[in-house]
């Protein structure tokens, strides 16, 4: 199979975008790469020089899935000096994180992976993620793929013990019962009307799966960094989302995830 290579990339960096805190379906090689799944593909990456290697993909693969999964046809740098212009703290964590991408990301993978991201830690909801495709979703190439909807709202709590995901089964199979009835959520209110999604996770949705890139998710790392760096009493959610919508505006998404990132990884 062939390989593709993206010359010249800026603004990207593969640690900062796969562990972001965005996805859970892509592993660090020994080599510095990953290795993940997304689109029924799966695909090694790896920057090396500026340039980006993707193994296996044509070019009409990288052009009609990977181009866009990666969000290349945006301006981060632009993005950037506009957050960070009279904002120090941005500065910095922006300055850490400068390689982090948004990814465009399918929309069921995205509702199914935040649900079991409630309450968890990042390698336990990559564990809960792969049993559950083990268990649940159709073989693609050496790995699975996320379980489709209708096979998810056939299951029982039962029938996922295994993946051990606790109250989360319960919200998977009620939200795939309702996906399966309704469709696919267009919007924050139909979001909040799935089994087990409140606001934390309907954001995190919007912005990684729906592109509204507005979202601000408050989970506990980011209420530290806006009560930390930022002065915001720690349980005022409400002030945070203030603040967000008044100094980050459309742009908010990528202000969170450049503070989730710096903040996780300077007290880690």
């Amino acid at each position: 199979m062939s390989k593709y290579i993206i010359e010249d990339i800026k603004d990207f960096d593969l640690d900062h975008i796969f562990d972001c805190g965005q996805c859970f379906r892509w592993e660090k090689q020994p080599d510095g790469s990953y290795s993940g799944t997304a689109f029924n593909k799966v695909v090694n990456m790896q920057v090396d020089s500026g340039q980006l290697t993707i193994d296996p993909c044509t070019k009409e693969e990288y052009e009609s899935i990977w181009r866009t999964y990666l969000d290349m046809d945006r301006d981060y740098g632009a993005i950037k000096k506009t957050l960070c212009a009279d904002d120090p703290v941005m500065k910095k964590a922006a300055d850490y994180g400068y390689g982090i991408r948004i990814l465009n990301q399918d929309l069921w993978e995205t509702i199914v992976s935040f649900i079991i991201s409630q309450n968890n830690n990042i390698p336990r909801i990559k564990g809960c993620i792969e049993r559950l495709c083990q268990l649940a979703g159709e073989p693609v190439a050496d790995s699975f793929a996320i379980p489709v909807a209708e096979k998810l709202a056939s299951m029982t709590e039962e029938d996922l013990a295994g993946v051990r995901l606790g109250y989360r089964s319960r919200y998977l199979i009620e939200t795939a019962k309702c996906v399966c009835d309704k469709g696919l959520p267009e919007n924050e209110e139909q979001l909040l009307d799935l089994c087990g999604v409140g606001p934390k996770v309907a954001n995190c949705i919007l912005l990684f799966g729906m592109n509204k890139y507005d979202s601000f998710p408050i989970d506990v790392w980011v209420r530290r960094v806006m009560h930390e760096l930022y002065g915001i009493a720690e349980n005022d959610k409400k002030a945070m989302t203030v603040y967000a919508r008044e100094h980050f505006g459309d742009l908010g998404g990528f202000a969170q995830q450049y503070l989730f990132y710096y903040i996780r990884s300077i007290t880690e």
